[in-house]
């Protein structure tokens, strides 16, 4: 149990900072200039969210739960692997393109599809450029994740 949290906690912390390089960066931007919210394509009512109705996202102006609950995922995602990844080959990259690849169609791919693409209306570039981000982020926690799972079987 406690190797399955100290992956998690480390999945987590890999999880924040891609967000914060991708998302954060590139997509909002630090003054809220970023291609996500000033592209000319971009939905009005996706800016709207995250920009002028209130509340706006605790991300935007309380993120500490927001990073705290990221943790939380990365530890649950760190069980997950502990209960499946026995069944996968053996070796760091393939068990890390699994799970990254678990996290990414479980998890953001359902999101875009869900939330922006359904609720929002956002464009599909966008939602390319958001799934990019998304699959940058997986990996990162994936492999995160399976490098401490797997380093007592090296």
């Amino acid at each position: 149990m406690k190797q399955i949290i100290i992956a998690g906690l480390a999945g987590g912390m890999a999880l924040n900072m891609a967000m914060l390089l991708t998302f954060r960066t590139i997509g909002f931007g630090w003054d809220g200039r970023g291609i996500l919210l000033t592209s000319p394509i971009q939905s009005h009512k996706l800016i709207a969210v995250w920009t002028e109705i209130e509340p706006l996202p605790l991300v935007v102006n309380t993120p500490l739960p927001i990073i705290l609950g990221m943790l939380l995922f990365g530890i649950g995602h760190a069980y997950i692997y502990s209960m499946v990844s026995g069944g996968w080959p053996t070796g760091i990259a393939p068990r890390a393109i699994r799970m990254s690849s678990l996290i990414f169609f479980m998890t953001y791919l359902f999101w875009e599809f869900f939330t922006p693409f359904n609720q929002f209306g956002e464009p599909l570039p966008l939602i390319a450029l958001e799934l990019l981000f998304w699959a940058i982020i997986a990996i990162a926690e994936g492999f995160s994740i399976t490098l401490i799972m797997e380093k007592e079987n090296q």
